[in-house]
């Protein structure tokens, strides 16, 4: 990592990541039949790991990082946009509990973060090539 301090956005966008994996498995597992089998919980933690690891990447200031976050709350968004207007449109699909409180989440963050991640300050701060 460089010696120069943090910057608030990176840190805010690590957090973001790190969170919504945890939140992720958490409601993942919530909605599991029970007793919990091996391979669904495999999947959810999997699941949940990439989030860490896109966490870490943002933290340690990788470029190929902060264009993934850009790409995800970019998809997030458009995703939720379509989902909204199946909604209002009523269509007739079962959303599980955990999209409807992720949601809650990711909207505003990702509403947050894609301008941030879009800036001349982001682009400066995770320049940083994979090595």
């Amino acid at each position: 990592m460089t010696d120069d301090p943090l910057p608030p956005g990176v840190r805010w966008a690590a957090l973001f990541f790190a969170s919504n994996g945890i939140a992720d498995v958490g409601l993942t597992l919530a909605e599991l039949p029970r007793p919990l089998g091996f391979w669904p919980v495999w999947q959810a933690l999997g699941s949940g790991i990439l989030y860490v690891l896109l966490a870490a990447g943002l933290l340690r200031r990788l470029a190929l990082c902060r264009s993934l976050a850009m790409v995800y709350c970019l998809a997030t968004l458009v995703t939720y946009a379509a989902v909204l207007a199946m909604a209002l449109g009523q269509a007739p699909f079962a959303f599980p509990r955990s999209v409807f409180v992720s949601s809650l989440f990711e909207v505003p963050s990702c509403a947050l973060l894609l301008p941030y991640l879009r800036s001349q300050e982001a682009a400066l701060v995770l320049r940083r090539p994979l090595l």
